[in-house]
């Protein structure tokens, strides 16, 4: 069967759109932040989540991770155990944030915290501002488009399933208000003490319900400067007569 010259160029529209196909489902999945914890069951005390934030940035490493708490799970009751090289953390009213010195260009940013005890939840999603170091900031904040794993992808929050949960569990009482650290609460640090400059000098004290001891020592100055004056004329008077 002898081929037109339009059934060859659709032949080999359709073979290039099947390629195209084929390589776009086998490039890269879209940058995503996951979460994983080593008990993913409601009520569990002290657990352990991971975070691992891919990037998406060809120009600048990741510098820092800033994440929304969800409901049952207060500031105070998460601690940093942790995280990329020279990484800190420090919290806020809604959550918490790691950061540090950027990570390598292209790397991902993997840290970990400790949860004094996770809620009576079916789901919960951490939702995460993602800071780079040239100010990029990719916001993974969508709720509703977990995958079926629990992770976020798109700019879904991520999302960690839970499991129901153990037999006899209960809610554990609140833990106390951590003190914010000195250097996320400027309220936190003591008052500066006076300097000497501004505070009074000695000898200007004021004396309950007297004068001070500067009005003394003025008084006592011009006493005897008004004894020296009438002296000074007795002895003229002396002299004259």
């Amino acid at each position: 069967m002898t081929r037109t010259p339009a059934s060859i160029s659709r032949a080999c529209l359709c073979l290039a759109t099947a390629a195209g196909a084929v390589l776009l489902g086998a490039g890269p999945a879209a940058a995503h932040v996951e979460v994983e914890a080593d008990r993913a069951q409601a009520l569990a005390e002290n657990v352990t989540l991971t975070f691992n934030a891919e990037s998406e940035s060809d120009k600048a490493g990741i510098t820092s991770l800033r994440v929304v708490l969800p409901k049952g799970i207060a500031p105070a009751d998460v601690t940093y155990e942790d995280g990329p090289e020279g990484w800190t953390f420090g919290t806020s009213a809604d959550g918490y944030t790691v950061k540090g010195p950027a990570v390598a260009v292209g790397a991902d940013a993997e840290y970990s915290v400790r949860v004094r005890q996770l809620p009576d939840a079916r789901e919960l999603a951490f939702k995460t501002l993602q800071g780079y170091g040239d100010g990029r900031v990719d916001r993974w904040i969508e709720l509703g488009a977990s995958s079926d794993h629990g992770h976020g992808h798109g700019n879904s929050a991520p999302v960690l399933k839970l499991e129901a949960a153990a037999p006899g569990a209960t809610v554990k009482s609140p833990a106390p208000t951590a003190s914010p650290t000195p250097a996320t609460s400027a309220a936190a640090r003591p008052a500066p003490e006076a300097s000497p400059a501004s505070t009074p000098a000695a000898g200007a004290a004021v004396e309950s319900g007297g004068l001070s001891a500067a009005g003394w020592t003025a008084i006592a100055a011009a006493a005897v400067a008004v004894v020296a004056a009438l002296a000074f004329l007795l002895r003229r008077r002396s002299r004259a007569s």
